[in-house]
């Protein structure tokens, strides 16, 4: 469902509006005609998904027979809330509800959305002239040998770039690289590996006024995939070098070091500064979790996101332009609709015990202990010097307190193909008073991208 089928854009978004209220009030129909049951539905429902919560939490924070009890209660508790629907005699009832519900919120997103949001994001970018002395540093052991699967080397050099292609043997200052090149009379610099690989490089485009070409051949490709490029095919963005434009975007930095998407601090950087972590990402990091979680191991944090405070959190996400949406948990987080707008976003996370972590699962980004904003300057730690770990990029680092991360907005002229997928639309947020004015009142403006914070 899209309101961007219609002839008259406004008109299908209202009908949808009204669409999606009237399915939700069927919902609630549904269980109430459940003989009494349909508050058992409900309450059951809720509580297996506490309960659930609270198992997970166990599961995460202890060791032992508490971790054991964690994962049953965790699986168990879905298990029990169907029996109970089944022994209840309303199962019946509940798939209705659950089905409508779907109807509901698939109505609901497709009204909200505005009608240029219906299909993938291409920015438009300036007009350039063709590179004369493209150099392209490559990984080869990024995102799994991605640079011989798709004989990246061959196919840049026959579109006349000079590939720098690591030695996986050695560790290798990419910068200074970068500047040898800048040096040598290179008027384009441009990385095929991993986020913090990109991220170095950038820098030193941004420098020297360069263009900076990222090739999607890193493992997970998140600036990749929010400049809208194949991530598929990485052999796609070289096409950049014949026939491209150019983005301007922000280039974050944190403690005088670039990056590209996020930096972490707290229970995610300290999981990350593992030496094992690499080979073994989940076996390490359910082994250090409970020392992380219940205090031992792994400290609060405190910030300052412009002149917001955050006290205590035991995990603080800074990224390149806030995520689409403030749930660190769900798919559409790991998407920014823009990276030129000029401030930070910031997630901060607390959770002292199973009630709390209960209340994140049925609250989501409600709960007490989710703070999301925006920001442009954001202060972590106390001042006091001491060295704490930091994620960025992806990349284990440790940094002495304050930690300060900036941003230097459309500082970096990026190189993209003119013809690219684009970035996949984000849901919009599901913010149902909005819904109920489109509904009856018409169109109303569409809610801004800036997180509230509170």
């Amino acid at each position: 469902m899209s309101a961007s089928g219609s002839g008259d854009p406004a008109g299908e978004a209202r009908r949808l509006a009204r669409w999606a209220l009237l399915a939700t009030g069927a919902a609630v129909a549904a269980l109430l005609t459940a003989l009494g049951g349909g508050m058992l539905i409900l309450l059951s429902g809720v509580a297996g998904l506490a309960a659930s919560a609270v198992g997970l939490w166990w599961f995460l924070a202890y060791r032992g027979p508490q971790r054991v009890a964690g994962a049953l209660l965790a699986v168990a508790a879905p298990l029990v809330t169907l029996v109970l629907f089944v022994v209840g005699g309303v199962w019946g009832n509940a798939l209705v509800a659950l089905a409508l519900w779907a109807v509901a919120l698939c109505c609901a997103r497709a009204a909200l959305r505005r009608p240029e949001e219906g299909r993938a994001v291409r920015r438009v970018g300036a007009p350039v002239t063709r590179p004369r002395k493209p150099v392209l540093i490559m990984n080869p052991k990024s995102g799994g040998g991605k640079v011989a699967r798709f004989r990246l080397v061959e196919r840049a050099e026959r579109l006349g770039a000079r590939v720098v292609l690591l030695d996986p043997s050695r560790p290798a200052d990419v910068a200074e690289i970068a500047r040898k090149a800048v040096a040598g009379g290179a008027d384009l610099l441009g990385v095929a590996g991993g986020d913090g690989t990109q991220a170095l490089v950038a820098e030193v485009a941004a420098e020297h006024g360069l263009p900076f070409l990222v090739v999607s051949a890193g493992t997970r490709n998140h600036f990749a995939l929010d400049l809208g490029l194949d991530r598929a095919d990485p052999s796609r963005c070289l096409d950049a070098l014949v026939d491209g434009e150019e983005l301007l975007v922000d280039l974050g930095s944190v403690a005088g070091r670039p990056f590209v998407n996020t930096v972490s601090f707290g229970v995610y950087a300290d999981v990350v500064q593992r030496p094992e972590y690499r080979d073994a990402k989940a076996g390490t990091a359910l082994d250090v979790l409970p020392d992380l979680l219940q205090g031992g191991e792994g400290g609060r944090l405190d910030a300052t996101a412009d002149a917001t405070p955050l006290t205590g959190q035991q995990a603080i996400l800074v990224s390149n332009n806030p995520y689409a949406a403030p749930d660190p948990f769900g798919s559409v987080a790991a998407r920014r609709t823009r990276l030129d707008g000029g401030e930070l976003g910031v997630i901060g996370i607390r959770v002292d015990g199973a009630a709390q972590a209960a209340e994140l699962a049925v609250l989501g980004t409600q709960a007490t202990g989710l703070n999301v904003l925006t920001a442009r300057r954001v202060v972590v730690g106390n001042g006091s010097g001491e060295v704490i770990p930091v994620a960025v990029d992806g990349e284990a680092l440790t940094l002495p307190t304050p930690v300060v991360c900036t941003l230097r907005p459309r500082a970096l002229r990026v190189r993209v193909p003119r013809d690219r997928p684009g970035a996949p639309p984000p849901p919009p947020p599901l913010d149902w008073r909005r819904l109920v004015r489109l509904a009856f009142d018409g169109p109303v403006p569409g809610a801004g991208s800036r997180a509230a914070t509170r």
